[in-house]
């Protein structure tokens, strides 16, 4: 990665959309393109536990971008590099639907003894996805009971934010990126948040679709992620009203 970033000779930068973590650019030289992100905000995540988890998963075979290296800039900002892997889904459409599902049921599925030396957090529920859920008592007394309901089940590793602005399509092929929020949680609260940004911000119908090609598998039924789907929903109340979800 050194070497690479060194030998600017050749090199064009073109800064692509970026989030509220991170600045992200497209990197590219006459033999291949690259993705530099620059945690240069307040964020500041573990890079090298995301580097070592895209790196089992690639190694794998997981729908995930190949990690090149991570590191510093000169500022002292945590940078990783991957391979670039194409421009966020535009429109979905029934066959990348159920393949969106397979992707997310594949991260669920992954052999977590892969993880030598790398061990994924584990974290409280409500604390981690509902930050201050305290300051707002009719969200954070119907998810208590939502919640002991669900009885939470924390299995395997979960994307915790998979949703289509965090996959890429290049020539047919999704990747899934933005690993910030990867731990050991239950698949059924992943694939949910999953559903209702894609009821959102897509269509219900296409969130109903999307809802039946992961009960087609036969591992959950419609009213167990219902259920699941309550308490996400929960979520996208409470990041609303803190401006962190766009309308």
């Amino acid at each position: 990665m050194v070497l690479l970033l060194e030998d600017d000779t050749t090199l064009s930068v073109t800064p692509l959309d970026s989030g509220l973590e991170a600045e992200v650019m497209k990197i590219s030289s006459p033999e291949s393109d690259f993705v530099l992100k620059v945690w240069n905000k307040e964020s500041q995540p573990n890079v090298q536990f995301q580097y070592e988890i895209l790196n089992a998963l690639h190694t794998h075979g997981s729908a995930v971008s190949k990690p090149v290296g991570w590191g510093y800039e000169v500022n002292g900002h945590q940078v990783l590099l991957t391979s670039y892997d194409g421009t966020p889904i535009d429109k979905v459409d029934q066959p990348k639907l159920k393949k969106l599902a397979k992707n997310l049921n594949d991260v669920h599925k992954f052999p977590l003894d892969r993880l030598t030396g790398s061990a994924l957090p584990s974290y409280d529920f409500i604390d981690y996805f509902y930050p201050q859920v305290d300051q707002h008592p009719d969200i954070q007394d119907l998810l208590v009971k939502l919640v002991q309901r669900a009885d939470l089940k924390p299995v395997c590793m979960i994307h915790g934010d998979y949703h289509l602005g965090n996959i890429l399509e290049s020539e047919g092929k999704l990747t899934v990126i933005d690993w910030t929020n990867v731990q050991i949680g239950d698949p059924r609260y992943d694939i949910a948040w999953s559903i209702i940004l894609m009821w959102i911000y897509v269509s219900e119908k296409r969130a109903s679709f999307y809802r039946a090609a992961f009960c087609a598998e036969g591992r959950y039924g419609e009213d167990e992620l219902e259920l699941f789907e309550a308490i996400a929903c929960l979520r996208g109340i409470l990041l609303f009203r803190a401006n962190n979800l766009p309308s």
